[in-house]
């Protein structure tokens, strides 16, 4: 794929703004057309960064489906998003592609608010079945005439309830169309049954063997051309069994090239006439058509700006700082070679959350689930019950989906299991799917369950150590990125058990803040000449520490990096008025909103959480 600088849209691309200009064109040009938006794909995510590999699989896939279908009355519902960007392209946003997950600009993923055309919006997997049936079920009961589209990838798939939306898509016999991208790669490697089945299946010597052989022997025969195509369809048929999804309910047809697009089209035409329940099995590649991303599709599923020639990500120079993700991999590592007992478990998430070097290291205990975050859970709390002590790694916004496993599976019977919490707070570009804005709201409440909060790297590292030699479930909730540049030790030492620390003594006013806050805190302390408390704890909370911050300070203000209702200053009211502690108090906090995507900088002043603006509230507090 070449480059010739600033970018400038191709000759068929510039004449689509709109699905209905697609579909003016002919069959022959499609395939042109999908090379341009290929080339402009990358071009433009060069620029931006952003979700690269999972768009380029998919291109064909998106021109064919806006070809064969009229949307947007046809709802067509992309899982996830991560592949969305070829459907942004065709549907009115190639001019705004310069702006993606910028703040003010289009969203990264899937938004109702943005456009028509997205049916409906998706930052985590495995709705799309879901939503799809729920929209089929609307048009059924208001006599309404339209096709419903959704399209999953094969590790979408192995969520749980993608299988709960396929049993009762079947039971009810709705009009509804599946369309399995099934690229062998969700953001890591997939696994799981659905996607060894799959994989077995396409790549079989038995059913290649057949296929081929038996083309060859038609095909020299005159006039057997057709017989030859009917057979292989047979043969598809007898050989790879839509079994599962048949039993479902579902008239199962496939696989078929998803990078074929006259194949395509000719094939969602035809499943367009059907009715009930139908599941198109469509092979691609993630990362078609660019070497980079075909050679890695784990690297350039999400990336920053890159050279669109050679793929080399700019902007990433090192230093001396590491993240807090990187932070739990060598703390992960370290302490299961001291400890066999340790085991590891992630949702689908090996690069995000750090577990590449345990993986390759440890692989007899480490385990990726898929896209199944329930699971993860109740298989920790089963492993947690017979003597093994595990760890999930796992990110803030993808715990929620486990809440109920948290709550009854681990927390209710006590369970020694330590939740790395990943992404906890602001997570800027991501945006509002992703934040991890809830996780102290959510858990606090949970009886049995600690939480910790480091204020920088070497704490996060301590805490991680002292979440482990806790009995009973503890969660560590750590931010996304790099921490202030505090190097860990070089051995874990658990911190005291529910014990903040002063980190600056000041007057009159305390500022008690909770993890990714202390530094802030430390910021408006110097202008208010202000006492700086870093809390640690958010459970058990240092009461000890609270109370002598509102016996010795006029004002108490908390800071945290979470939605202020039922958060960590919430602990701190709730402590005070059960104490009978009479103390002025301010809280700073999430608002009660879902912010929008920009820098986590941006973000931090969106939600009125800068030092500057923190500095400005409290001295207007006597005003």
């Amino acid at each position: 794929m070449s480059s010739t600088g600033e970018h400038q849209t191709s000759f068929l691309l510039q004449q689509i703004d709109l699905p209905e200009d697609l579909r003016l064109l002919e069959v022959d040009q499609l395939t042109p057309l999908a090379e341009e938006l290929r080339e402009f794909l990358v071009e433009s995510v060069s620029r931006t960064g952003g979700h690269l590999a999972a768009g380029l699989g998919v291109v064909e896939l998106t021109v064919a489906l806006h070809y064969v279908f009229d949307t947007p009355r046809d709802r067509l519902i992309w899982d996830v998003g991560h592949q969305a960007y070829p459907h942004k392209i065709l549907t009115g946003r190639r001019d705004r592609m310069s702006s993606l997950r910028k703040k003010g600009g289009l969203s990264g993923f899937l938004k109702r608010s943005e456009s028509e055309y997205d049916a409906f919006g998706a930052g985590h997997s495995s709705t799309s079945i879901g939503a799809a049936l729920g929209m089929a079920v609307a048009a059924k009961l208001e006599g309404i005439q339209r096709e419903h589209i959704a399209v999953i990838g094969d590790g979408a798939l192995s969520a749980g309830m993608a299988f709960e939306a396929l049993n009762h898509a079947g039971a009810l016999d709705m009009d509804l169309l599946v369309v399995l991208n099934d690229n062998d790669m969700s953001i890591s490697n997939p696994v799981g049954a659905v996607s060894n089945y799959l994989a077995r299946v396409l790549s079989s010597r038995f059913y290649n063997r057949m296929r081929e052989g038996g083309k060859s022997v038609l095909g020299v025969m005159p006039g057997m051309r057709d017989l030859m195509d009917r057979w292989e369809e047979h043969m598809k048929g007898m050989l790879i069994p839509g079994t599962l999804f048949e039993e479902l309910g579902f008239n199962y047809i496939g696989p078929i090239d998803g990078h074929d697009l006259p194949l395509m089209v000719q094939t969602l035409r035809n499943m367009k006439k059907m009715r009930g329940p139908r599941f198109l099995h469509v092979v691609t590649q993630k990362g078609r058509g660019f070497a980079p991303a075909e050679g890695d599709p784990c690297v350039y599923h999400g990336v920053g700006p890159f050279d669109p020639d050679t793929g080399e990500q700019t902007g990433s120079g090192s230093t001396s700082s590491r993240t807090y993700t990187q932070v739990f991999s060598d703390w992960i590592c370290d302490c299961a070679t001291a400890d066999e007992s340790l085991v590891a478990i992630t949702p689908a998430m090996c690069e995000g959350s750090g577990l590449v070097k345990f993986a390759k290291e440890f692989p007899d205990r480490y385990f990726d689930v898929g896209i199944a975050e329930q699971h993860a859970l109740t298989l920790a709390a089963g492993m947690a019950c017979d003597g093994l002590k595990p760890v999930v790694a796992i990110y803030s916004t993808f715990l929620q989906r486990a809440y109920d496993q948290l709550i009854h599976d681990v927390a209710l019977q006590n369970l020694d299991v330590t939740l790395a919490v990943d992404r906890a707070g602001l997570v800027g570009a991501d945006g509002a799917t992703h934040a991890g804005a809830f996780d102290l709201s959510y858990a606090r409440c949970i009886p049995n369950m600690a939480i910790l909060a480091p204020a920088d790297e070497r704490e996060c590292f301590r805490m991680l150590q002292t979440a482990w030699e806790h009995e009973g479930p503890a969660m560590v909730r750590y931010p996304r990125g790099r921490g202030p540049g505090t190097e860990p030790e070089s051995a874990a030492r658990p911190l005291p058990w529910g014990k903040g620390e002063i980190r600056r003594q000041g007057k009159e006013i305390a500022l008690l803040c909770f993890g990714s806050m202390v530094q802030i805190g430390l910021e408006v302390a110097e202008e208010l000449d202000a006492t700086v408390a870093n809390m640690r704890f958010v459970k058990p909370l240092d009461g000890a520490l609270v109370r002598q911050l509102a016996e010795d300070h006029v004002l108490l203000v908390t800071l945290e990096e979470n939605a202020l209702m039922g958060g960590a200053g919430s602990a701190v009211a709730e402590f005070l008025n059960a104490e009978g502690l009479m103390v002025d108090i301010m809280h700073f906090g999430l608002p009660d909103d879902y912010l929008e995507q920009g820098t986590q900088a941006e973000q931090l002043e969106m939600a009125g959480l800068t030092a500057g603006q923190i500095l400005a509230a409290v001295k207007n507090r006597g005003n």
